[in-house]
Formats: C-alpha cells, sequence, structure tokens
C-alpha cells in the first residue's frame, strides 16, 4: 500500500478526521453554534479562517466539529455492517441447506432496497438521529458485506483443512472463528474502508435532507443545508462542507482500493510482472 501515492495520501487524510476529531472535543477556535449577525458572511480571515455564516458562525470550527459526527457515525456504521456482513455470510454458507437458500433470498430482497430509503423509513417511525443512520447504513451496507463475501465464504469452506477440521469434529462457530474468518479477512477490511465511505456521504445525505443529526450537533451535510438557500450570492461558503465529505469519501474509497491490491495476491503478482 505505501507504494500507491493515492493511497498514502488516503491514509494521510484519514489520520488528519481522526486528529481533528480528537482535538476538537475539547477545544476548537470558537464555539461552532455561536451566532453573531453584526458578524454574518465575513470573508476568510486570521480571526475567521473560513469566514462565517448568515448568522455569523465561524465556518471552520462548525466544520472541524463535525468531523467528530462523521467518524463516530462511519465507524459505529462500518462495524454494524461487519457484524451483519459477517453474520449474513457466515448463515448463508455454514448451516443447512434451507436455511442457506432463506438467506440468499433475504439478500436479495433487502439489497433492493437503498439506504436513503432505509433511512427515511426509519426516521419517519422513530425520528430522525445519528442512530437511525447508523443503523440504516450498517444494516444496508451489511447486506453488500454479506453478498461479497459469502462466495469467498464457500471457498474457504471447501478447502482441504476446513474439511479435515469438520471431519476431527471441530463444530461449525470453531470452524468459522478457526479457519474461514482468518481467511476471508482481507475482504472484510475492504469492505469496512468502503462501508465507512457510504456512511460518510450517506449520513451528510441525510443530515442534509433532515433526517440525520439534530440541530444540535455539528454535521458537514446539515451546513449544507443551512447554506444552501445562499449559494447564489456567496457560493464560497458550501466549498468547505462540500470539500470535506468529498475528500473524506475519497480517500476512503482510494484506501479500500489499495488494501485490496495489499491482500489481493492476484493483483500483487500482476504488478510484479508489470
Amino acid at each position: 500500500m505505501l507504494r500507491r501515492p493515492a493511497g498514502v495520501g488516503a491514509g494521510v487524510w484519514i489520520l488528519l478526521l481522526v486528529a481533528s476529531a480528537i482535538v476538537s472535543s475539547f477545544w476548537t477556535p470558537h464555539d461552532p453554534f455561536a451566532t453573531n449577525p453584526y458578524a454574518a458572511w465575513q470573508g476568510p480571515s486570521a480571526a475567521h479562517l473560513f469566514g462565517t455564516d448568515s448568522i455569523g458562525r465561524d465556518i471552520f470550527s462548525y466544520v472541524f466539529a463535525a468531523t467528530r459526527t462523521t467518524l463516530i457515525v462511519s465507524v459505529l456504521a462500518g462495524a454494524l455492517a461487519s457484524l451483519v456482513g459477517i453474520g449474513l455470510a457466515a448463515l448463508g454458507s455454514l448451516t443447512a441447506r434451507w436455511v442457506r437458500e432463506g438467506t440468499a433470498v433475504l439478500l436479495d430482497i433487502l439489497i433492493a432496497f437503498p439506504v436513503i430509503l432505509i433511512a427515511m423509513l426509519l426516521s419517519s417511525i422513530l425520528g430522525g438521529s445519528l442512530g437511525v443512520v447508523i443503523a440504516s447504513v450498517g444494516i444496508g451496507f451489511g447486506v453488500n458485506i454479506a453478498r461479497v463475501s459469502r462466495g469467498e465464504v464457500r471457498r474457504v469452506r471447501g478447502t482441504d483443512y476446513v474439511l479435515a477440521a469438520r471431519a476431527s469434529g471441530l463444530s461449525s462457530p470453531g470452524v468459522l472463528m478457526r479457519h474461514i474468518l482468518p481467511n476471508v479477512a482481507p475482504v472484510f477490511i475492504v469492505q469496512l474502508s468502503l462501508a465507512m465511505a457510504t456512511s460518510i456521504l450517506s449520513e451528510a445525505g441525510l443530515s442534509y435532507l433532515g433526517y440525520g443529526a439534530s440541530a444540535s450537533t455539528a454535521s458537514w451535510g446539515r451546513l449544507l443545508n443551512d447554506l444552501q438557500v445562499y449559494i447564489a450570492i456567496h457560493p464560497g461558503s458550501v466549498v468547505w462542507p462540500g470539500a470535506a465529505i468529498t475528500l473524506s469519501v475519497l480517500a476512503f474509497n482510494l484506501l479500500g482500493d489499495a488494501l485490496r491490491e495489499a491482500t489481493d495476491p492476484q493483483l500483487r503478482r500482476g504488478r510484479r510482472r508489470s
């Protein structure tokens, strides 16, 4: 992965996000929610690096603080997606035939529902919150992980050492934990990075639509929603949250590509030949 400049750049950006999330939990240049009508629409300066918005909030402080929200959602949604994906992949590969067939049908049904639709449905029932975003992305992308991983789980399940472990009396959970998961871990790791990218984009989109973060929570998507009515007269104001979303999603996608190349033997062999 270190041989790929894009992968290195993605890693650096993600480290900056993590550092920003940690620092913003106890310090920001200004209160991200403090308003000052007399300071509205000030341009970038030493006092306000990204300028101020229509109610005088410091845009840099708000974007800085929203990093914490983004990472919390992406990490928790990614973890939930991994659990759902691993569980469904194992259920669809290591159980009785009727359970495997039922799981395949369930996956085909669930994958037909977009994450945004699931989130909007849950929000209408439970109310908009970050928990709804995490659950929606976790379940929605977990189904994708299960579909991608199911074939790999089946391949490993048919190898000689797994068959020997089964013949020796090792239980299905034991086979899963000792032999299958370690061998399909690279697939899960790559899918996890993609799930985190999806969660960032979904959180921003849902918050923009009013189904995600509440007004008391800093969010890049909510800031875009607040600034959209002024885009014609102050187009530069939306650049900062938009750039943060774009670069973060791109970073996790590039990280996924780099991890895939680093863990896929066929890609490594192809790179050596070239």
